[in-house]
C-alpha cells in the first residue's frame, strides 16, 4: 500500500513543485520535489499568458450544467427502468447498456453531423441545412452527455435497492409517478446522486477533446484547452503549464470535499433519516 500511495502521490507533488521553481531551477533539477527558491510567477504567468480567467467560468458552466442534467435525466430514466413496467423495458436497459462497450470516439463523427444539422437551431432550416446547429455553444458540449449511459445505469442499480413498498403506498394515497419520483424515491438517492454528480462534474472539466472539436470561438475554450497552449512543437513552458495545472484540480477537490458527506453515508442511514 506504501509502494502504490508512493507512485500514485509522486507525480501531484512533483506537479506541485514544479510549479514553485523557476525556469532555470526547472531545467537543471527537473527530477528534486523541493523547489530551491520556490516562487509564484508562474501562478502569475499562467493566468495572464490565456484568458485563464474566461476559460475557468467556461469550464465551470460546462461542468455543472453536464453534471445537473446527467444526474436529472440520469435519474429519470433510471427510477423508470427500476420501478415501472413497460413493454421493451429489458430492451432499452440492454441497449444502454451495451452503449458503454462502443468507444467515445466512434460515435464523435456522428454526433457532430447530429448537432451540425439540429433543426431551426443556429441558422438552420427545418432540413437542418443553412447554418452551423449547436455547434460552437455550449450546449454541443452538454447535450450529448445529458443523459449518459453510465448515469442511467448506476441510478437504476441504485434505485433498485429500494423498497417498491414505498411507491405502492404513495400510488394507493393518489400520488402520481412524477410526484412519487420526487417526492419519495430522489430524497432517499443523495448518496448515489453525490457519487454520479461528482463523477459527471469531473468527466466534464477534464473533458480536452470534444470541446476542440465543436467550441470554435476562443472566447469558450476551457481551461484544459488553454493549458494546451503553454506547449508548442519545440519547446513546453513547464512552470506556467504546472501551475495551471494546480489550479485547474481545485474545483474538483473542492466539490469532493462538500459531497463526501453523502459520499461516504450509507442508503440504509439516509433512508432512516
Amino acid at each position: 500500500m506504501v509502494l502504490v500511495s508512493v507512485v500514485t502521490v509522486a507525480p501531484l507533488i512533483w506537479t506541485l513543485a514544479t510549479s514553485l521553481k523557476p525556469a532555470g531551477e526547472i531545467l537543471a533539477h527537473s527530477l528534486s520535489l523541493i523547489p530551491y527558491s520556490p516562487t509564484i510567477q508562474n501562478y502569475v504567468d499562467a493566468v495572464t499568458t490565456v484568458p485563464y480567467g474566461r476559460y475557468f467560468v467556461n469550464t465551470l458552466v460546462l461542468g455543472v450544467g453536464g453534471a445537473v442534467a446527467n444526474l436529472f435525466f440520469g435519474s429519470l430514466a433510471g427510477y423508470a427502468l427500476a420501478k415501472l413496467r413497460f413493454a421493451g423495458r429489458q430492451a432499452v436497459f440492454i441497449t444502454f447498456l451495451s452503449s458503454l462497450m462502443v468507444p467515445s470516439i466512434v460515435t464523435m463523427i456522428p454526433t457532430f453531423l447530429v448537432l451540425r444539422h439540429f433543426p431551426l437551431l443556429g441558422g438552420n432550416d427545418i432540413s437542418g441545412n443553412g447554418g452551423l446547429g449547436l455547434i460552437n455553444t455550449y450546449w454541443a458540449v452538454i447535450v450529448p452527455g445529458a443523459a449518459g449511459a453510465f448515469a442511467v445505469f448506476f441510478m437504476k442499480q441504485f434505485f433498485e435497492s429500494l423498497p417498491d413498498e414505498l411507491g405502492e403506498a404513495a400510488r394507493v394515497d393518489g400520488a402520481g409517478e412524477f410526484r412519487i419520483f420526487t417526492s419519495i424515491y430522489f430524497p432517499l438517492t443523495k448518496a448515489g446522486l453525490a457519487v454520479l454528480g461528482l463523477l459527471s462534474f469531473q468527466a466534464g472539466w477534464n473533458n480536452f477533446l470534444w470541446p476542440l472539436i465543436v467550441l470554435n470561438d476562443p472566447k469558450m475554450m476551457t481551461v484544459q484547452v488553454g493549458l494546451a497552449g503553454f506547449v508548442n512543437n519545440y519547446t513546453t513552458n513547464y512552470g506556467p503549464l504546472m501551475a495551471g495545472t494546480v489550479i485547474t484540480m481545485v474545483p474538483v477537490l473542492v466539490v469532493f470535499i462538500l459531497a463526501q458527506r453523502w459520499i461516504i453515508e450509507g442508503i440504509a442511514h439516509a433512508g432512516t433519516k
